[in-house]
């Protein structure tokens, strides 16, 4: 069993920056994939970034073309904690945010390949 809990959203204005942080449980997290999803009101839940284990401390990042070069994922596997740095924010980013976990294999745009989920944080942009 996994636990998470996300933290980090907010109110901000278009251009600014917020880091999102998702604490997890269970020994494995340095061995799971996760992931970064966003729902906006009447939206379907939508794939943000994937971070998954290509070997020995090396992860490999995948990014949604909407947010490609103005958010990074990472991860501290000494805090069991995911990491969603999100700069030049938006309007349209506006959504409640995700963190997901997986098992080890490729990395997954598809929420159902995640088992595991967090309760969720708001992030709002204003123009």
């Amino acid at each position: 069993q996994v636990q998470l809990v996300e933290s980090g959203g907010g109110l901000v204005q278009a251009g600014d920056s917020l880091r999102l942080s998702c604490a997890a449980s269970g020994r494995t997290f340095s061995a799971n994939g996760m992931g970064w999803f966003r729902q906006a009101p009447g939206k379907e839940r939508e794939f943000v970034a994937s971070h998954v284990s290509i070997g020995r401390n090396t992860y490999y990042a995948n990014y949604a073309d909407s947010v490609k070069g103005r958010f990074t994922i990472s991860r501290d596997n000494a805090k069991n904690t995911l990491y969603l740095q999100m700069d030049n924010l938006k309007p349209e980013d506006t959504a409640v945010y995700f963190c997901a976990s997986r098992g080890s294999g490729p990395a997954s745009r598809s929420p159902a390949s995640y088992s595991y989920w967090g309760q969720g944080t708001q992030v709002t942009v204003s123009s």
